[in-house]
């Protein structure tokens, strides 16, 4: 029992049983008192009318009541007419009860339960019924089981017992069958929650339903996709950053292995590729400390009021000569009178500077514009390149961090660490904003960040 009770399955089991005896008990309880009270009152109206009838076909008969003491004492008569008085038109008992004596003039208005008896419509007497413990009935009045009445009542039981056994069963039954039924998708999750906690994070379980239950089902499937991607994600990222780590650290080691044993001379070209390399590093260590403190939710920002087009025109001085010498025309298109937006200035100018660069390495021909807007209480800042685009099925992944899969925008100097647009995200997420991105291959990128307008 203690294992029934510790299974979702017994438990609801044994809940329907419950309800389903429950049930039954008090359907028999209710149906039973119900029916044994209208049963009563349907055989006390049936007595009354087979009495009622024959003193009334007895007065027909006899134009009178002489002698209806003797006809009221044969069977079956004498069972209805223990507990009444009969009373002639001028109120005179002509069969007395209960201490009233034969002949006593009684106002039959003053007793209950009185009939008034009726030939070729006039009152001919009174049929007074009397509330005795035993007799045929009547307000108050109760009746000595008969054989056929106490077999009536043995069938009425033994359906009633019969029918709640039946119900009970097919509570137990059905009890059963939504149990398995509910705790089997419970069971699947389970056991695919034990295979992930055991390290294999590539499960999926069936939806069965529309219900919460399905929901339940979708929901952790797209949990463990999550999950298995992050992984992936994760594995990814510790090996491309193994790798960019590894490449300056095997430079610096050659280059001061020489120094060491004397094969190179030191020079100013060679310290300063020494130095490019530690600079890479030092930038490298900066990210990933963005990064870390981005995704615990503690990146510091040192927000103030910033008005948007001033943003993009520091962004734009910054470049315009490095555009200027690439034979690339660099645009900043804002209106004066846009609203002030509250950021961490240095932070978001880094974002803007990272997708500048960015377009600046793969854009060859044609323009950058840097545009901004206001619609719908956020603030619209546009980084658009005539550049070499990003392939559609790349663009869900260009966020990702040291993502490889799109070769035209992996980091072809060592001024990246292939982070920058990881960390752009984190951000502007940091500020409440989104950022998106639109290409199309061979045409154009498009990087729009959406921040939100203060309250005033």
């Amino acid at each position: 029992m203690q294992g029934i009770m510790r299974s979702l399955a017994g438990k609801l089991t044994l809940a329907f049983l419950l309800v389903g005896v429950l049930g039954v008990l008090l359907f028999a309880l209710l149906v039973g008192q119900r029916t044994r009270t209208e049963f009563d009152r349907f055989l006390s109206d049936r007595d009354q009318s087979i009495l009622t009838d024959a003193l009334t076909d007895y007065y027909t008969d006899n134009e009178g009541w002489a002698g209806v003491r003797r006809f009221l004492a044969a069977p079956p008569l004498n069972f209805y007419a223990r507990d009444i008085l009969l009373l002639n038109a001028d109120g005179v008992v002509e069969l007395g009860n209960r201490g009233i004596a034969l002949g006593r003039r009684v106002n039959p208005q003053d007793l209950n339960g009185s009939t008034a008896l009726q030939v070729n419509q006039q009152t001919v007497g009174y049929v007074v019924w009397l509330p005795a413990g035993m007799g045929p009935g009547g307000p108050g009045g109760r009746r000595i089981p008969a054989p056929m009445e106490a077999a009536f009542w043995g069938r009425i039981i033994w359906a009633a017992v019969a029918s709640g056994a039946i119900t009970i069963l097919l509570a137990l039954l059905l009890g059963w069958w939504l149990a398995r039924t509910l705790t089997a998708p419970v069971r699947e999750l389970t056991s695919a929650t034990q295979a992930m906690a055991a390290g294999d994070l590539n499960q999926r379980v069936q939806v069965h339903t529309q219900d919460e239950i399905g929901n339940l089902a979708r929901s952790f499937n797209q949990m463990s996709a999550d999950l298995a991607r992050a992984s992936q994600l994760r594995r990814q990222m510790t090996a491309d950053l193994a790798h960019d780590l590894r490449t300056p650290l095997s430079i610096l080691r050659g280059y001061l292995e020489g120094l060491k044993e004397e094969q190179l001379q030191g020079t100013p070209v060679l310290y300063t590729l020494m130095h490019d390399e530690v600079l890479h590093l030092q930038r490298l260590v900066e990210d990933l400390r963005v990064l870390s403190l981005a995704d615990a939710g503690e990146l510091s920002l040192n927000r103030r009021l910033v008005d948007p087009a001033a943003l993009l025109e520091r962004t734009g001085l910054l470049y315009v000569v490095a555009a200027e010498q690439q034979g690339i025309q660099l645009r900043v298109e804002a209106a004066e009178t846009l609203p002030s937006i509250l950021v961490d200035t240095d932070r978001i100018t880094q974002v803007l500077n990272n997708l500048v660069s960015n377009a600046l390495r793969h854009t060859s021909q044609g323009e950058i514009v840097l545009s901004a807007w206001a619609a719908q209480g956020h603030v619209y800042l546009r980084v658009h390149d005539t550049g070499s685009g990003i392939a559609r099925e790349e663009i869900p992944h260009v966020f990702d961090r040291f993502y490889r899969g799109d070769k035209a925008r992996q980091r072809t100097d060592d001024t990246s660490s292939g982070l920058g647009l990881a960390i752009a995200k984190a951000i502007v997420e940091a500020h409440g904003g989104t950022i998106q991105v639109e290409s199309v291959v061979g045409e154009s990128t498009t990087f729009t960040l959406v921040l939100p307008i203060p309250e005033q």
